[in-house]
């Protein structure tokens, strides 16, 4: 799934079950434990579809995190997931800018709902569509097209060409790639990425010139004129 959510929470074993649950209902999660990282991935982390946000974290709150991100531009959903249940707390919350709030304890059934509650809102206002040249890709619809001509692409090959659809014009690492796409730790010593490169580069090149370019000892770079390629 192309919808990327960024999941804020320092309780161990909680943030392990909402992470390993939304992975298996189909998102891409990621996680932070602390304001600090929880901040760095708000602004360095690419796009995001929806955030949920604890408020009480190590380091920087919640609430400042929240204030912040709104301030310097973000617009991503963000969903509260927090012990602080009162009235007023639900008011400074919805108040500081987000967009649905759950008290814990919570019923997971009932984080999805609102999950894909707010990604379908976000859809209506902002169609979920990311494009670069002419490869665009439907992450409501799950499809992806090159010049106006459906691809017939695997769950991963779709993930892959997202993550370079979001990040056109750098230079990617393989680990920075597989740790994003595959939810684990690289393995040196697995051709697993190349084989899904140069399946989805097959399946792209039948309806144009090469956009996914290997770059000799640093990674891949999607872009229509790369500076330099190795084969």
């Amino acid at each position: 799934m192309g919808i990327r959510l960024l999941i804020v929470e320092d309780e161990a074993e909680l943030a392990d079950f909402v992470v390993r649950g939304l992975r298996e209902e189909g998102f891409v999660v990621e996680h932070a434990a602390d304001g600090e990282s929880a901040w760095d991935a708000m602004r360095f982390g690419g796009s995001w579809d929806l955030i949920v946000l604890d408020w009480w974290l190590p380091g920087e709150e919640g609430l400042s995190l929240l204030k912040r991100y709104r301030q310097s531009g973000g617009t991503a959903p963000v969903l509260f997931l927090t012990a602080r249940d009162s009235v007023a707390d639900r008011v400074r919350g919805l108040d500081a800018g987000a967009d649905d709030y759950l008290c814990k304890p919570f019923a997971f059934d009932e984080l999805v709902a609102r999950v894909r509650a707010l990604v379908r809102r976000r859809d209506r206002s902002a169609e979920l569509t990311i494009s670069h040249g002419d490869v665009t890709v439907d992450l409501a619809a799950q499809r992806a097209k090159r010049g106006g001509r459906s691809l017939d692409l695997t769950a991963k090959e779709l993930s892959l060409l997202t993550f370079f659809l979001r990040h056109p014009g750098q230079v990617l690492s393989r680990t920075r790639i597989y740790d994003h796409v595959w939810d684990e730790a690289f393995d040196g010593q697995s051709n697993t990425l190349e084989v899904h490169v140069m399946e989805l580069r097959r399946k792209l090149e039948t309806h144009g010139p090469r956009v996914i370019h290997t770059i000799r000892g640093r990674g891949y770079l999607y872009e229509s004129t790369p500076a330099a390629e190795a084969p």
